[in-house]
């Protein structure tokens, strides 16, 4: 599975953004796909993630309540909606797929396929 983000950018603290992940190659073994997120000096952390053959979704608790995970099956894309951003949200953004789900969304290393990530920076 191949995949490229784009969306990313500058916003003002307040605003919105909407990340888009195009995902190509075998989509039909894909399990689950998330959003990660990395700042200079920090680890790689999780935002929010969904299974792609049904509803399920999970979300970080930091961003619970403002940022959105949705798929379009029909296009092969992954969306992450982020609304209310804050300065602390600054980081690169990574989409990432997994063939098999092993009770986690959370964990970078189980995830199969990484994009090379969008940068979203939040001026306060």
């Amino acid at each position: 599975v191949q995949l490229v983000e784009s969306g990313g950018g500058l916003v003002q603290a307040g605003g919105s953004l909407r990340l888009s992940c195009a995902v190509s190659g075998r989509v039909h073994s894909t399990s689950h796909m998330a959003w990660f997120r990395q700042a200079p000096g920090k680890e790689r952390e999780f935002v929010a993630a969904t299974k792609w053959w049904d509803d399920i979704s999970d979300y970080a608790d930091s961003v619970k309540g403002r940022f959105t995970i949705s798929k379009d099956k029909a296009n092969n894309t992954l969306h992450l909606q982020m609304n209310s951003l804050k300065s602390d949200d600054t980081a690169t953004y990574h989409c990432a797929s997994s063939a098999y789900y092993s009770g986690s969304f959370y964990v970078p290393e189980l995830y199969d396929s990484w994009g090379q990530g969008t940068q979203v920076t939040v001026a306060s």
